[in-house]
């Protein structure tokens, strides 16, 4: 309102000037009135006007615009110098246009963001943009700013690769070199402190699947050890015992519990249904281990692909020929009661007895089989 009166204030006084007359009081009111500005102002030479009139008016002048300015800067908003051009009455024969530079606010909408521009310039940030309300204007400097800012891609996660170790029996391998004799006596006493130890390698074969680009020498291994691992797990658990057949009402053979690749198996599952029948390979009896003194010694080292054809024939041959087992004449032969229980495996006993005997058995030798010892094997 204060900006209002003051022009309608410069309009009157112009006015006057040109006309040579001093305003009275009712001339001066009536400029507080709007009135449309006259298209041209005719100055007319024959009017006097007096120095002191210019220089009042002169000052009047500059009162208002320090008006002005102290207007806006209680409004404490942002300004701008704009050249305007009016009239210069300093020479009332012959007025001449000049320029006068006027100090005028910024509308605040464009004064926020000059003040944003300015300060992201300094802190090389970006701004956002304070626009009028209702538009979506972008001010071309404050585009130009986002623009030059780098995108940042947040990098993928960094996924690790589990590396899963190959299976092995390495861990049964150190047991058994351990408590285990080189003639297959087993030292149970000792084993049972590391009992642990075996309940982890147990543990493996559990969550340890038969693949099915393991080769025929990888599987029956596996087969081997996880049948004496159980047997030796079942006298740990009940130690002191003097026979594996005084436990489970001496059918410890038949009772499932034994876990491989996330199925349950019971020894006689192992040795009958799986090792057997599948393999078809009469040597697997000289490698499955009852824990009694009449079985085919333990082998104190852990079956693996690459040792098994070896020690498979190395454990036929010394079984064979151990009087402890076997008593072999050319034409009379007492052989382990192994050979009568499985005697489809090995078809002419004679002709398989041949194949690892020290001795050459006679086809007509008589064939008596031993009882067998099922005292604990320690």
């Amino acid at each position: 309102m204060k900006t209002l009166k003051i022009g309608f204030f410069f309009s009157g006084l112009f006015f006057l000037l040109a006309c040579g007359e001093s305003p009275s009081a009712e001339q001066a009111s009536a400029t507080m009135t709007p009135a449309p500005a006259p298209a041209a102002v005719a100055v007319s030479t024959d009017v006097t006007t007096t120095e002191e009139e210019i220089a009042s008016a002169n000052n009047q002048i500059a009162e208002a615009e320090e008006a002005l300015k102290a207007e806006v800067m209680e409004d404490s908003a942002p300004t701008e110098e704009v050249a305007v051009e009016e009239m210069d009455y300093s020479n009332v024969e012959n007025p001449q246009p000049k320029k006068k530079v006027v100090v005028k606010p910024l509308r605040p909408a464009e004064a926020n963001v000059e003040i944003k521009e300015s300060i992201a310039k300094e802190m090389d940030k970006p701004v956002v943009p304070v626009t009028e309300p209702n538009s979506d204007a972008t001010p071309p400097k404050v585009k130009e700013i986002i623009k030059e800012i780098p995108k940042v891609e947040t990098p993928a996660p960094e996924v690790k690769e589990e590396i899963i170790p190959e299976f092995n029996h390495d861990a049964f391998d150190v047991l058994l070199k351990k408590h285990v004799s080189s003639v297959g006596k087993v030292n149970y006493q000792s084993f049972k402190a590391e009992e642990a130890k075996l309940d982890a390698y147990l543990k493996t074969l559990e969550n340890t699947s038969i693949a099915s680009d393991w080769s025929r020498s990888k599987q029956m291994a596996y087969y081997i050890n996880a049948y004496n691992a159980a047997t030796i797990k079942l006298i740990l658990k009940n130690w002191p015992v003097k026979s594996i057949t005084d436990l489970h009402g001496g059918k410890p053979w038949d009772v499932k519990w034994v876990k491989l690749g996330g199925k349950t198996y019971s020894l006689n599952n192992i040795e009958n249904d799986i090792l057997r029948p599948k393999y078809n390979d009469a040597r697997i009896h000289f490698a499955v281990n009852c824990a009694a003194k009449s079985c085919p010694p333990l082998l104190n080292k852990a079956w693996t692909a690459g040792n098994l054809n070896k020690y498979l024939d190395l454990q036929a041959r010394s079984f064979i020929n151990n009087p402890t087992f076997n008593a072999i004449k050319a034409g009379n032969v007492e052989i382990s009661k192994i050979f009568d229980w499985y005697a489809a495996d090995f078809g002419d006993i004679t002709d398989y007895l041949n194949k690892y005997a020290k001795v050459t058995i006679d086809d007509n030798a008589k064939v008596q089989y031993k009882e067998y010892n099922w005292s604990l094997n320690n």
